[in-house]
């Protein structure tokens, strides 16, 4: 399948590639850090995306034990295996294929994400997103989702586009977040597949192809994409990509920014130093419950 489409004066650009940096997390947990490296410390409103991708269960199995974070969000999206989370306060479930969970830690908690499976493929994406100062203390709270629960929308010829969070043609995705109002598609194209898709004007943006490659369209020219380069977008109100030789998969992601000042260690994101020390304290004498 070939398409053609047009890129309009408002399409974003790519501004810059960034390749994934190898690295370890959790309990000796490999991934991919896109975001969160020396390359791209971060782009408000997003601090880290991680991609992890295996098969083999010794890069895994270990986890992520008991872990406690305060002042931010962690989006996981799992594309295979299945991964059971659960926290101080009671809460437990298992992300199965195609599943979403939105955390909100807020004033804090502690939690663990343990792999469900002893053998097979492994993979998916975590996304951690700022709050601004008015939400950081907020109760911690979930917004998860199973994978019936995410539209997909045959968006053009052979481009289908699950919606996590967004909308498209009038569906729309399942988690809302008014202070950085996300976006975030899982994009599918057949080869030579071509697709237009609205992106918030003002909104920072990042595209990442985790399977195949892709071209992005702007009136300044084309930018190849090859598997594992995440895009730095640039400003304009829609992205326009093309699919490549083979089938595609990439996800698109933007937010609104911030613009506030960030005191960050570990796992605590918040304004101020002092606020980033209460935070330490308040963990180590047992008020993240």
């Amino acid at each position: 399948m070939s398409a053609t489409l047009a890129p309009t004066a408002s399409a974003r650009r790519v501004l810059r590639l960034i390749p994934g940096m190898p690295t370890q997390d959790g309990a000796g947990v490999r991934l991919t850090r896109l975001i969160g490296t020396p390359m791209l410390g971060d782009l408000d409103p997003f601090l880290m995306l991680d991609e992890f991708g295996t098969d083999r269960p010794q890069d895994y199995i270990a986890g992520f034990p008991d872990h406690p974070h305060r002042g931010f969000e962690t989006v996981t999206y799992m594309i295979d295996g299945r991964m059971r989370h659960k926290d101080n306060q009671g809460n437990e479930g298992v992300l199965v294929p195609g599943a979403v969970q939105w955390m909100t830690a807020g004033r804090g908690l502690v939690h663990s994400e343990m792999p469900e499976q002893q053998e097979g493929r492994m993979r998916g994406f975590q996304l951690w997103i700022n709050l601004p100062a008015r939400d950081k203390m907020t109760a911690p709270k979930y917004q998860e989702y199973a994978p019936e629960a995410l539209p997909v929308v045959e968006a053009a010829p052979g481009a289908r586009v699950k919606l996590i969070a967004g909308s498209l043609l009038g569906a729309e995705g399942p988690i809302v977040q008014p202070a950085t109002d996300p976006v975030y598609f899982d994009l599918d194209l057949a080869p030579g597949a071509a697709l237009s898709l609205p992106v918030p004007v003002g909104h920072a943006a990042f595209l990442y192809v985790y399977e195949g490659g892709l071209d992005v369209l702007a009136a300044a020219g084309r930018q190849r994409l090859a598997r594992s380069q995440l895009a730095v977008l640039g400003e304009g109100g829609e992205l326009v990509v093309k699919g490549g030789s083979e089938a595609t998969r990439a996800i698109l992601v933007a937010g609104r920014p911030l613009r506030e000042p960030v005191a960050r260690y570990g796992p605590f994101v918040m304004n101020t130093r002092e606020e980033l020390m209460q935070a330490f304290v308040d963990y180590q004498e047992g008020r993240f419950v």
